[in-house]
């Protein structure tokens, strides 16, 4: 089955658009801006940024090295994927790892949310104002959300909790239609009707490129401060997924990044002419 690109919905200025369409528009904008004879675009793999004296070292897969006084580290998050047969050949046809990206579109419908902790109850909350039915499924024996979670969902009237979820795939057509999974309690194998899937299982930012520069949260995220996205390094900035930011979508990703991009040159005019 051919993979749909999956669209962003929830950009301004475009109802539609996929996420290498909205890059390649992002890379003409500034090659016909007046930054155009200053900025040189690479496309190569960091792996490893380090800081010597005032200076930053940026390596890459290529074998290629670049200095620079102010880095800002903007490589977003990997979510957490299931690993099972079917999730990848739906990512867009029923498969979101967004639930506030995509949960408008599954309006009267039945689908399933994965994880059991704050992320997967909050997840099932949100769909409660347009889903018909939701189901949250948890791996362990005991749900891991906050008692207020667990009370808003139950107050919803629409979610049923599964727990001792062993998942195996992901079945359908065009778009998702079934959740194959095993009752590890029963060992029954049982198929779930639903016409989505959210995957709430957490996610991993990627930045082991710079992990002696930082500092991270209890999620592996970049502490900053704030208002200039700075981290613990001065001179270093995180901006988007890649940070502690409480919400990750493209809009508050770009926001962030023209906050870092002010700071850095702050930085950069306040340190002219250090060594």
């Amino acid at each position: 089955m051919a993979k749909k690109a999956v669209m962003i919905e929830n950009y301004p200025g475009f109802e539609e658009i996929s996420g290498q369409e909205l890059v390649q528009k992002f890379e003409k904008h500034l090659k016909s801006s007046v930054l155009k004879s200053k900025v040189v675009i690479v496309k190569d793999e960091v792996t490893q940024l380090k800081k010597i004296n005032n200076h930053f070292i940026i390596c890459t897969k290529s074998e290629n090295k670049f200095e620079a006084k102010a880095v800002i580290i903007a490589s977003g998050a990997d979510r957490r994927s299931l690993k099972i047969p079917g999730e990848k050949e739906f990512i867009g046809q029923g498969v979101s790892y967004c639930v506030t990206c995509d949960g408008p579109l599954f309006s009267d419908k039945t689908v399933a949310v994965i994880g059991g902790g704050n992320a997967g109850f909050e997840a099932a909350i949100f769909l409660s104002k347009v889903a018909k039915k939701i189901y949250i499924l948890e791996g362990g024996m005991e749900i891991k959300a906050d008692i207020e979670n667990q009370e808003k969902v139950n107050n919803t009237g629409k979610v049923e909790i599964i727990t001792n979820v062993l998942l195996k795939k992901i079945q359908g057509d065009k778009f998702v239609k079934s959740l194959v999974y095993k009752d590890e309690q029963t060992e029954k194998i049982i198929t779930l009707k639903v016409d989505g899937i959210f995957v709430e299982i957490g996610y991993q930012p990627s930045i082991y490129f710079a992990k002696d520069l930082i500092d991270f949260n209890e999620k592996n995220e970049i502490k900053v401060y704030p208002e200039t996205y700075e981290t613990k390094t001065p001179g270093l900035f995180a901006a988007g997924d890649v940070n502690e930011g409480l919400f990750k979508q493209i809009i508050i990703a770009c926001g962030e990044g023209a906050k870092a991009a002010l700071s850095a040159y702050k930085y950069l005019q306040k340190n002219e002419g250090k060594k």
